[in-house]
């Protein structure tokens, strides 16, 4: 099954890619390899904001994750010329979970973004990952991933 066979039997329509609140670029491609800046976790179109351990658990976070994995698609799909059929790897996620200093399970929020991607792409999705606790996120995010893909 194809990418977009796959997100069409997911019910998932990509975004457009957002636009910069700051002084960066949605991402940068050098040679195969594609960098996409970090994504914060959005619901309702607003950020969703939060701390894992205090105001949210980690059912939360994996939907946050999976909800910013549908954005990075999103920017992906822009950078390989609107085709993401030319993704040959997702090759590493980073995410940053906004989290208290006694949360443990940063790794199972990550999990939202790195099933979803494995659904969608196949092997191609299977990735390389860091996952962190941090004290806090732009705009009270309560995630952020970035990611390195490489294209054909």
């Amino acid at each position: 099954m194809s990418v977009y066979e796959q997100l069409k039997a997911l019910n998932i329509e990509l975004p457009s890619p957002a636009i910069p609140a700051a002084a960066y670029v949605p991402y940068v491609q050098t040679g195969n390899l594609v960098f996409l800046s970090g994504h914060i976790a959005r619901k309702d179109g607003k950020v969703w904001a939060g701390q894992l351990g205090r105001d949210l658990q980690t059912a939360d976070g994996q939907q946050a994750a999976r909800a910013i994995a549908i954005d990075l698609m999103g920017t992906l799909q822009h950078a390989a010329g609107g085709d993401l059929g030319r993704v040959r790897r997702i090759v590493k996620l980073m995410c940053l979970v906004n989290s208290t200093g006694d949360y443990t399970e940063q790794h199972l929020v990550a999990n939202g973004c790195s099933e979803l991607l494995g659904q969608v792409f196949g092997d191609a999705g299977t990735h390389a990952r860091s996952a962190f606790g941090v004290a806090q996120i732009p705009l009270g995010s309560c995630v952020e991933i970035e990611l390195i893909a490489e294209l054909a």
